[in-house]
């Protein structure tokens, strides 16, 4: 793909913009198969001579790749980026989702920014990074599932646990316009199922109103947000510098004639304080059950309250004070503080024991929207980031 010359293009810019049409052409919607794109990924690397492990799913139809550039004896970073989407309606585009277009400065594609305009970068790089001795290692990191729950992330890090020697350090390539971001927020996802008594909405008074419940307890939730907001805790490096919870999905109801005996609603708990938050979770449970059962169970025994939790990741900690980001601290970007949106850093942090942070091409505000673009200097100032770690780690 041809791309205008710009005062700060970077000499792998087109090369960045090649791969990235390639990657953004795999409809790789989380509920898909991101099969495809791994083994389009590992003949990539391994035709650089880097030491690949592919690391399928239960199922069999995901998997995660791991790739190694340099000595497996000595401390590295890993480049982690997630390979899934969320979904893309195509009525909703300018343009099919699925092939990447350029419009002026923007390149245009679902994954564009999130997070697949990384990916490109990193394999652009990675024949440079290939090219000379490496002291230090590089891993490539690509998950599955990172937008429904960081359910493929897990298994990387404990793959890079396993190792003698593990990774030092965690790049997270989610987009934070090429800022250094040293925290973000934990999230706990959950479902909850009112169940009560229906019948003829003419006997309603007899009846307990499923909806009429959940939405007594979407209030409560919303209340408790409002209760952060206003009384903390705080950490104003966040971009948002509080706790928020927040009702996402409802369903209930028949027809306009019948009590609905049952509703399910989803609703979300982002934490700055991860062990506070399944605290918080268990308050919100008891405040919700001793205010409405008795009244629920008053008309009808058998109606309850349900609740499960549908996924959980754990805040990404500070890595600012571990050894590795010393050490790279000269050429590191400036900071962008700490962001609420989700990333696999936690992840890597809790279950392989290596500190995080997040450093990526794009704009978190352009993830998630029809028209998801990524502007092509984030691109060549990634690929610049590159070009200084691989001088790092060559040293």
């Amino acid at each position: 793909m041809q791309v205008s010359a710009t005062p700060n293009a970077h000499p792998q810019l087109e090369t960045a913009i090649s791969h990235l049409a390639d990657l953004i052409a795999y409809d790789t919607t989380s509920a898909y198969s991101n099969l495809e794109l791994i083994h389009h990924m590992e003949k990539f690397f391994t035709s650089l001579g880097a030491v690949v492990t592919v690391l399928p799913d239960e199922s069999g139809n995901k998997a995660n790749l791991v790739a190694r550039l340099g000595p497996a004896d000595a401390a590295g970073i890993a480049l982690s980026g997630h390979t899934d989407v969320v979904p893309a309606n195509p009525k909703s585009w300018n343009s099919d989702p699925f092939k990447m277009e350029q419009r002026g400065s923007r390149l245009f594609g679902r994954g564009t920014c999130d997070m697949k305009g990384f990916a490109a970068c990193v394999m652009a790089a990675a024949p440079a990074f290939a090219n000379g001795e490496l002291q230090r290692p590089f891993y490539f990191c690509f998950s599955h599932d990172e937008e429904v729950g960081c359910l493929g992330a897990p298994a990387i890090a404990r793959h890079l646990a396993e190792l003698k020697v593990p990774p030092a350090l965690a790049i997270i390539g989610e987009p934070s316009e090429m800022k250094l971001i040293n925290g973000q927020k934990g999230k706990i996802a959950m479902r909850v199922t009112v169940r009560g008594e229906g019948g003829h909405s003419s006997f309603s008074p007899q009846h307990v109103n499923a909806v009429e419940y959940a939405s007594r307890i979407i209030t409560m939730i919303a209340e408790r947000s409002r209760r952060y907001e206003q009384d903390g805790p705080f950490d104003n490096d966040f971009t948002v510098p509080h706790a928020t919870t927040l009702t996402t999905i409802i369903e209930g109801g028949v027809a306009t004639n019948v009590t609905p005996d049952t509703c399910s609603f989803t609703f979300e708990l982002r934490s700055i304080d991860q062990d506070a938050a399944a605290t918080d979770i268990q308050a919100l449970i008891s405040d919700v059950e001793a205010a409405l059962l008795p009244e629920m169970q008053h008309q009808s025994e058998d109606s309850a309250i349900e609740w499960q939790e549908l996924f959980a990741y754990p805040a990404m900690g500070d890595a600012t004070n571990s050894e590795m980001f010393k050490q790279l601290e000269p050429i590191l970007p400036e900071r962008g503080g700490k962001v609420s949106y989700g990333s696999e850093g936690g992840v890597f942090e809790i279950e392989g024991g290596i500190p995080s942070v997040i450093l990526g091409p794009g704009s978190i505000r352009q993830a998630h929207k029809p028209d998801e673009f990524i502007e092509i200097d984030q691109l060549s100032h990634c690929l610049a980031f590159f070009d200084e770690l691989n001088a790092w780690m060559k040293r």
